[in-house]
């Protein structure tokens, strides 16, 4: 359940200029809405003479004896007024003091880290507090301190300045950093990449184009890098077409095979059919001749 808030007793804030009634002295010393001097009246003859010209009578000199009046409009000055402030507000510009903080004995990563927040902090035109907490028996090692809060300022030289060099408060040791003026004007933080060059095509990067296409193959390669070429407004070698391989011929399939094999395979069963035929002849040939005695040529 959230808290209420407590009942704000303050008086609202009202206007404590004294206009027409609300001036409560006899004599006024009068200004026309001109500029010019009427002299000392007193305050009903003083009203009188704005409201014959329509205007408001306006004390703009309190602490003044007789105080001094002017006849003028009073809800246009107010306007006008407001207008002023609002355009002397616009140009001011207003700074934010951020902070953040380093051990002494930070590590490398960690103090990349915090180097990236405070180097964002300055292109945002920030100031930013540095502070080193010290612990225990490190406040016996001021200069590990100094030496982060100096390696820092020298690496951001571009981006920020040292308003405060480092200085040490009991266990914390601080330093402050401005926006440079090449910040301020904001001519550092913008990406480089990709802006034309003098002739007007954009400039890019070679061995990152080679790189990208060199996952997609040889031939990607070779591409991204003519197109780099053109780009720079050199004329792309170039590369020799790759030579087309030549169709494998169709092989004849089992059932299509050529004549003269279909003929070969005929000859061959026939020549095997007459060896069968002829074999059983030639066994009983063998075993006539064997039963009369007489050699079978």
């Amino acid at each position: 359940m959230p808290v209420p808030r407590r009942f704000d007793r303050r008086p609202p804030e009202r206007d404590t200029t004294k206009v027409n009634e609300r001036i409560r002295v006899p004599e006024v010393r009068l200004i026309d809405d001109q500029g010019t001097q009427i002299g000392v009246l007193k305050t009903a003859d003083a009203l009188l003479f704005a409201q014959e010209r329509e205007l408001d009578l306006v004390e703009v000199a309190p602490e003044a004896r007789p105080p001094v009046c002017r006849v003028l409009d009073y809800s246009k000055y107010k306007y006008e007024q407001a207008q002023k402030l609002k355009q002397a507000r616009k140009h001011q510009q207003q700074i934010t003091v951020r902070e953040i903080k380093f051990r002494p004995k930070i590590a490398e990563h960690d103090y990349d880290t915090k180097k990236h927040h405070v180097e964002r902090f300055l292109k945002h035109k920030d100031k930013v507090k540095v502070t080193i907490m010290f612990r225990g028996r490190e406040v016996t090692h001021p200069e590990r301190g100094t030496m982060i809060l100096d390696r820092l300022a020298a690496e951001l030289a571009e981006l920020g300045v040292v308003e405060q060099r480092p200085m040490q408060e009991g266990r914390n040791m601080t330093m402050m950093m401005a926006p440079s003026k090449a910040v301020l004007a904001g001519r550092v933080g913008e990406d480089l990449a990709g802006e034309p060059d003098g002739d007007g095509a954009a400039t890019a990067a070679p061995s990152l184009a080679t790189d990208a296409a060199a996952a997609d193959g040889p031939l990607a390669a070779t591409a991204a890098i003519a197109d780099a070429q053109s780009a720079d407004g050199e004329a792309p070698e170039q590369s020799a077409a790759p030579e087309q391989s030549a169709v494998p011929e169709q092989s004849a399939a089992p059932d299509e095979a050529p004549a003269g094999d279909v003929q070969s395979a005929d000859a061959t069963a026939a020549a095997g059919q007459q060896e069968q035929v002829e074999a059983p002849e030639a066994a009983a040939q063998d075993a006539g001749a064997a039963a009369t005695g007489t050699a079978v040529p």
